[in-house]
């Protein structure tokens, strides 16, 4: 079987797992981006969330890039660059030098590099960064992606959004949901335009916005905070304690102290 008609089946199974009919610009850029050097980084060999925490599966990423709804000239925020192919999708959606993206985990940042260039797709820019902290050199951002589970999103991310941007992210702490939130209108009629439940005490987006779309379940891992990566100890408060130590091994006791100040008045 060719290439395009295996891409072929992979898309109706996807339309059939989602429930629903794929939106042109994310079916585009599914059938553009070159999927090899991307599934062969995969441990298991292919894009799956879950068990492995730099991949989605297919079903959560066109949930993702869907509820982000970005468009051609969007300037485009991707925390959590993984493996690349999310990044690389709104790269043919939104452009390449339109797209950055962040990861907090150095191998992550490695990889996902490598195969944006293998791809074709070299103009997108990926640092390692903690992704909570955004990347405000390049704000504000008309489209904020999220690859990690977040009750809602970080202080810093929703500040570099542009007034008329949006967030989309998997929601919740155990049994995740995408959802698309937008910075808050205030007008009288703002409930028509938006999800069930958007602008009412029900709504869990953040203060100062609403809930626009939701896409169905995902299963993501949490955001990481800096030390949490792969490599480095995850239980913070151990590692706390031997930092906590290191310093005070380091500082002078009250002994030392005094006896200084005794040599000093020899």
């Amino acid at each position: 079987m060719d290439d395009a008609s295996l891409r072929a089946d992979m898309i109706e199974g996807l339309e059939h797992q989602i429930g629903e009919p794929i939106e042109p610009p994310v079916l585009t850029a599914l059938q553009r981006v070159p999927r090899d050097p991307f599934v062969d980084d995969s441990p298991r060999g292919g894009v799956v969330d879950g068990d492995d925490p730099h991949s989605l599966s297919l079903p959560t990423l066109v949930r993702l890039v869907t509820a982000l709804d970005a468009a051609e000239g969007d300037s485009v925020l991707v925390v959590g660059a993984g493996i690349g192919y999310s990044v690389a999708m709104l790269a043919e959606i939104a452009g390449a030098r339109r797209v950055h993206a962040v990861d907090i985990d150095r191998a992550a940042v490695a990889a996902a590099r490598s195969n944006l260039d293998a791809a074709g797709y070299r103009a997108v820019l990926v640092d390692r960064a903690d992704g909570a902290d955004g990347l405000p050199a390049y704000a504000p951002y008309d489209r904020i992606l999220l690859e990690a589970a977040v009750v809602e999103p970080p202080r810093s991310l929703r500040d570099q959004l542009a007034p008329d941007g949006r967030i989309a992210y998997p929601r919740g702490a155990g049994v995740q949901t995408v959802a698309a939130i937008e910075p808050s209108t205030g007008g009288p009629d703002a409930g028509d335009a938006i999800a069930s439940g958007a602008g009412t005490d029900d709504d869990p987006a953040p203060d100062g916005f609403e809930t626009v779309e939701t896409h169905g379940p995902a299963r993501l891992q949490p955001m990481l905070v800096d030390g949490e990566q792969p490599g480095t100890e995850r239980n913070r408060t151990r590692r706390e304690d031997a930092e906590r130590a290191e310093r005070s091994r380091q500082r002078r006791h009250g002994w030392e102290q005094d006896w200084i100040d005794w040599d000093s008045r020899l």
